[in-house]
């Protein structure tokens, strides 16, 4: 048997008859072999939606999980991070000191600035050995005294009057820590110093200091055309898409996957961006880019390569030391792909007083005689919530699914927290998720998701063009703050 055209190739009619483009032909046998007979001349039973094979799928959603859509006026968006309030050193050298006795020299790197005062109380960790002192400051390099000539240099004693040498226990390496944890002085004493200049008399007064990071935006575009002559065709399968469209115009399909695609970019640009750190061509500028999600990460905030279950929860406890020493968030989300979210149940169901042959039995709502739950939405390890959810963009294999290698993204962990910032165009202070999305708006033009048509069809009667064109825009970039708080799951 024949077809013509081929089944699956028919040619849509505007209107339900037999036509040689859109029926079988029984008429067209005598070859040998040929089966044709008058018992073809019926079409074959068709199914007349599409099958949805890959169920839903659309991308986007993130986002909108974590983070707020907030307009902005300008090609650059800037905000402030507080730094830490505390004097802290690493990375510092001890010898024996100038003075006499025990007294020990202690140089501070030479990137920091030295804003130690004299008589502050100190301590030194080796971290090297585990030896510690505290030990008062006698002499600081900060008041550019007579005889020490190095701002990095301070002169301390030790409480216990025990020399920091390798005989007792200290490492030789620049490797120490030291912070100050207050200040001890004398009955009936000034703050000032008798061999302090007139100038620098006093104590040092700590400035506080905070680090700015900016991002710009980036503008996204895409099109759908079709032609006039096109949009008159029907066809006998009826098509659908995830927002809802149908109906048997596969113009409609395509329209509509084609703003479904462009919703899906603009969230997936926010996560993948980067920085153009390449001009453009001779005469032509650049766009700069945009730090994405990924890459603010991985410049200001964790990563932990390699995560697996078989590490239990020692290598799961040391991401949370970690976050110790940043903000300390308490509840934080987890957007994983499908094998890490996996590790994490086999970590959690390890662990379990149930555990018995690799199966949690009488736990977490579970018996011996009902259908097993093994995963696990939520915990709470230290004092820490953490939420675990599936990220579909890990998993799809058009997008980072596709590849489970060196590098790789596994997951992310993004705090559930805010921060208090000012807003100009409100004029006040309100409270922010540290992800959010800054789009171009003003009272003139709002380009956070902008759609039009053009051409002389489909209702569109802006130029001679026999076709109609839908055109999308947008102009945004992504603000991760307190990055430090976020960490970045890569594969080995």
């Amino acid at each position: 048997m024949s077809l013509s055209p081929q089944f699956g190739g028919l040619i849509p009619s505007q209107v339900q008859e037999v036509l040689n483009s859109n029926y079988l032909q029984f008429n067209g046998g005598g070859g040998a072999g040929d089966t044709n007979t008058f018992a073809q001349q019926y079409l074959p039973e068709v199914y007349e939606q599409e099958v949805e094979r890959y169920g839903n799928r659309t991308l986007s959603g993130f986002l909108r999980m974590v983070g707020a859509e907030m307009p902005m006026t300008s090609d650059q968006v800037i905000w402030s991070e507080q730094n830490r309030l505390h004097i802290a050193y690493t990375g510092v050298g001890v010898a024996v000191g100038p003075g006499a006795g025990n007294d020990t020299a202690i140089t501070l790197p030479a990137a920091q600035a030295n804003v130690v005062s004299i008589n502050d109380t100190i301590v030194i960790l080796d971290p090297v050995t585990g030896a510690e002192a505290k030990a008062i400051v006698q002499d600081s390099g900060a008041y550019a005294l007579s005889g020490l000539g190095n701002a990095q240099l301070l002169t301390v004693q030790t409480f216990d009057d025990v020399a920091l040498i390798p005989a007792n226990g200290w490492s030789a390496a620049l490797d120490k820590k030291v912070f100050v944890y207050g200040s001890d002085y004398r009955k009936g004493t000034d703050t000032v110093q008798g061999s302090v200049t007139a100038l620098n008399q006093g104590r040092i007064s700590v400035d506080p200091q905070l680090t700015q990071y900016s991002n710009s935006p980036i503008i996204l575009r895409s099109q759908y055309v079709v032609s006039g002559s096109d949009m008159a065709q029907i066809g006998w399968v009826e098509v659908a898409t995830e927002d809802g469209t149908s109906g048997y115009l596969w113009y409609l399909k395509a329209e509509s996957e084609t703003r479904l695609r462009f919703e899906d970019y603009l969230e997936m640009s926010m996560v993948e961006a980067e920085f153009n750190q390449v001009g453009g061509a001779a005469g032509v500028a650049a766009s700069p880019g945009s730090e994405g999600l990924f890459a603010a990460i991985q410049a200001r905030g964790n990563v932990q390569s390699g995560f697996t279950a078989a590490a239990g929860l020692d290598e799961f406890d040391a991401i949370l030391k970690n976050l110790d020493t940043q903000g300390a968030i308490e509840e934080n989300m987890l957007f994983l792909q499908r094998q890490t979210a996996l590790d994490f149940d086999d970590m959690l169901a390890s662990i379990s007083g149930g555990y018995a042959g690799g199966t949690a039995f009488g736990l977490f709502e579970n018996s011996e005689e009902m259908a097993l739950n093994l995963g696990f939405s939520g915990f709470r390890r230290g004092s820490y919530d953490f939420y675990k959810t599936d990220w579909k963009y890990l998993n799809d294999a058009s997008t980072r699914g596709a590849i489970n290698g060196i590098n790789s993204i596994e997951g992310v962990l993004i705090p559930a927290g805010t921060s208090t910032v000012y807003d100009q165009i409100l004029g006040t202070n309100i409270r922010r998720p540290f992800l959010h999305v800054r789009y171009r708006a003003s009272q003139a033009d709002d380009r956070r998701m902008k759609s039009w048509l053009t051409g002389s069809a489909g209702g569109a009667f802006t130029s001679t063009l026999d076709a109609m064109e839908v055109n999308f825009l947008s102009e945004r970039c992504l603000v991760t703050q307190a990055a430090n708080n976020f960490v970045l799951f890569k594969g080995i």
